[in-house]
């Protein structure tokens, strides 16, 4: 993965459920965002978009007054999709789940273990 790119739980990852030409530019990809997704452009999210064979993968991102278009595309194999649920138009994906599709790492294999989260007291 590139060290460009810092995946971390500051902001939402949203993968977008339909195949997506790549040729689409940063207006096209926010015409997506905002009429498809009915969601805001500029809060700070990512949004992930994939071709059809899985080959080559988007991720449009807004921060500091512009747009950032991260591209990958695989010389060999295909990105994981995790299973949608077919009436959704995209998922949330964690900073982890998009580190191992990127990583190509089998999203089916992974097993989180237990560990301690302290619980926050109710302030009222």
């Amino acid at each position: 993965m590139s060290s460009l790119i810092l995946l971390g739980d500051h902001r939402s990852y949203h993968l977008y459920r339909k195949e997506t030409d790549m040729r689409k530019g940063f207006n096209q990809l926010c015409g997506i965002i905002t009429n498809e997704l009915g969601r805001l452009v500029t809060n700070g999210d990512a949004f992930i978009f994939i071709n059809k064979p899985r080959t080559h993968l988007k991720m449009l991102v807004y921060e500091q007054g512009g747009f950032t278009i991260f591209y990958r595309r695989l010389e060999k194999g295909a990105f994981e999709v995790p299973a949608f649920d077919l009436d959704a138009r995209s998922m949330q994906l964690t900073s982890n789940q998009l580190h191992f599709i990127l990583q190509g790492i089998s999203l089916k294999e992974i097993k989180y273990r237990k560990r301690y989260q302290h619980k926050k007291a109710n302030s009222e």
